[in-house]
């Protein structure tokens, strides 16, 4: 594998981690359980997540031309 094809793939399992973070946070948020208060407001956070899922989806249409198999 090649230096940038490692990179997209760390990149890649990196930004999902991410998400399902965030994602696992504004759940606790809308099910009472989260036990800090958010200092921003959560649209903000929900925005965040959009675009992040957004360019989860771009990485993996670049992954159809580069050939990396970021999902196995």
């Amino acid at each position: 594998m090649l230096p940038y094809q490692r990179r997209l793939r760390v990149e890649y399992y990196e930004l999902n981690d991410r998400i399902e973070k965030l994602q696992a946070l504004l759940d606790k948020r809308l099910t009472g359980e989260l036990d800090f208060e958010l200092n921003c407001p959560v649209t903000i956070l929900q925005q965040q997540l959009a675009i992040m899922i957004q360019y989860r989806r771009i990485l993996l249409e670049r992954d159809t031309y580069e050939h990396v198999g970021l999902e196995e």
